[in-house]
């Protein structure tokens, strides 16, 4: 009964003993690890399974000896595994070291491992070695990739700040924003070019403010469809073609025709949107005509509204379209803001509720001082808008000297 039950208990103990090999196998395959002894004395290398795999190797050919384990190192980096070995060797504690292999003796299949080995002590000392082989090829290659797309992250960035620096630049040299408000007669007019929170969204808005031939005030601003460098160029030359269509003196209707028979069959595939007015500084009359873009407001005793906005469509989306003159008798103390759809326009709300914004901070506007209303205006809106760049021009009237 006891040899039954001895049996039994035996046998119980190596169906543990099985489980258990099972079982730290499937860890190896996991972990892709595997463990490793050599004897210095004998020569004798021991290998588990997953070594094998590691190394590409046919386990009927057996393990790689000690002497023999440089030869399937990468040559940069034999150096390591010396002092690895050395460490071993002169020590008592685990080392570790990562070295890379050619596995199954190809040239081609390179693979990280990172090797933890101590010593195994004997009656005379250090007799041998034995640790842990892993194979971290994966997550290196891992590790290069999220560091190469780093680095790859930070050029592009450089080369955004680069691009943008450049495009701010042009944009200046085309057209510069003056230091502090125009001095025309009987206005006051302060202007701001906003550009995009968003490098590649530098676009085509312009503005106009100059004093006409004729004693009127040539006041207008668009934007040019697209974004970065075309969308500027074409913009430089649509605003150049304004300046000097506007010396004829016709009326801004009759320059809206003009530019865009230019868009149609000068600049292809491009649209815009633009307000060209002339004030009369004698009858304070502001004529005006629109090509798609939404009207100007108008504050007035604390109040502030659009304009009825005159008949027109894109310049550049059709030809024989007429475009409308609206006039507007302004009054001294009056305030005019002019802007493109980039102030109000945002991807993440109406343009209802921008336009909302707009109009009241609009009626915070001090004719006085000009500049700092449209820095809080902008501020009110809620900061430059990331995806789009935006003009504004804002003329007050003045009262008789």
């Amino acid at each position: 009964m006891v040899d039954v039950i001895g049996g039994a208990e035996l046998l119980g103990h190596e169906s543990d003993a099985e489980v258990l090999a099972v079982r730290l196998a499937h860890a190896q395959r996991l972990g892709n690890m595997g463990w490793a002894e050599w004897h210095l004395h004998t020569g004798e290398t021991i290998w588990s399974d997953q070594v094998y795999v590691i190394f590409g190797r046919d386990p009927g050919e057996g393990p790689i000896a000690l002497p023999d384990l440089a030869e399937h190192v990468e040559p940069g980096d034999v150096a390591t595994l010396d002092r690895l070995l050395w460490s071993v060797v002169q020590g008592v504690e685990p080392v570790q070291a990562e070295f890379r292999i050619r596995r199954g003796g190809g040239s081609s299949d390179l693979r990280d491992l990172r090797v933890v080995l101590e010593p195994l002590a004997g009656p005379g000392g250090t007799i041998g070695m034995h640790g842990v082989i892993q194979d971290i090829t994966g997550r290196r290659r891992a590790e290069r990739m999220v560091s190469e797309s780093r680095r790859q992250l930070l050029e592009a960035r450089e080369r955004a700040a680069e691009d943008r620096h450049v495009m701010l630049a042009l944009r200046e040299a085309i057209l510069p924003e003056p230091d502090g408000c125009l001095d025309l007669p009987q206005t006051r007019i302060a202007v701001r070019y906003v550009p995009a929170e968003k490098t590649a969204n530098l676009g085509g808005d312009w503005f106009e403010a100059a004093p006409a031939p004729d004693g009127r005030q040539l006041l207008a601003i668009g934007d040019v469809s697209g974004h970065g460098l075309p969308a500027i160029s074409r913009m430089a030359q649509l605003r150049h073609a304004l300046v000097g269509l506007a010396m004829t003196g016709q009326a801004a209707n009759r320059l809206l025709d003009w530019l865009n028979e230019l868009v149609l069959h000068q600049l292809k595939d491009t649209t815009a949107t633009a307000i060209i007015g002339h004030f009369d500084p004698q009858t304070r009359v502001f004529a005006w005509g629109q090509a798609g873009n939404l009207a100007p407001i108008l504050v007035r005793g604390g109040m502030a509204s659009q304009l009825p906005q005159p008949r027109g469509v894109l310049l550049g989306a059709a030809s024989g379209s007429p475009y409308e003159l609206a006039t507007t008798r302004l009054q001294p103390g009056d305030l005019l803001l002019m802007f493109t759809d980039g102030l109000v326009e945002r991807r993440t709300r109406d343009i209802d509720v921008g336009l909302d914004l707009a109009m009241a901070a609009a009626r915070k506007l001090e004719g006085h001082d000009l500049d700092a209303g449209l820095d809080r205006l902008l501020a009110d809106i809620g900061g430059p808008n990331p995806e789009d760049d935006a003009c504004l021009l804002v003329v007050g009237v003045l009262g008789p000297e």
